[in-house]
């Protein structure tokens, strides 16, 4: 296992498991951060093509980015929540972006608003 990427399972209540990796060199300090507070249960909210939901963490912006790909995982400061971008989309707006999604993204297109995520380290 690498230092820089962090493996991470995601357990979506009712639609199956996802994996993903915590990149530490995109924003280090928020990854660190979100990295402590694991494992983290939110309830889901939808925006276009993303999940988010609120976390225990506050941080600020860090190497923060108005755009973002298919399949990164971000942190959104004006909204202390996680968020995974399943399509093409934008955020509303300036994310930190902390790592991709490696397995089964397409899961997130069925989750609905309120469905239970539960992230942890693998």
């Amino acid at each position: 296992m690498s230092v820089s990427h962090i493996p991470i399972k995601f357990i979506i209540e009712g639609v199956g498991n996802a994996e993903g990796e915590l990149i530490r060199i995109r924003s280090p300090r928020t990854a660190d951060a979100i990295l402590r507070a694991l494992p983290i249960e939110g309830m889901s909210a939808l925006w276009q093509q993303e999940v988010y939901f609120d976390i225990p963490v506050k941080m600020g912006n860090e190497k923060s980015s108005p755009k973002v790909e298919k399949g990164d995982l971000a942190y959104w400061p004006m909204g202390a929540a996680f968020c995974i971008f399943w399509g093409e989309t934008q955020p509303y707006s300036p994310v930190n972006i902390i790592g991709k999604v490696t397995k089964n993204l397409e899961l997130f297109e069925k989750v609905k608003s309120g469905t239970k995520i539960i992230i942890e380290k693998i």
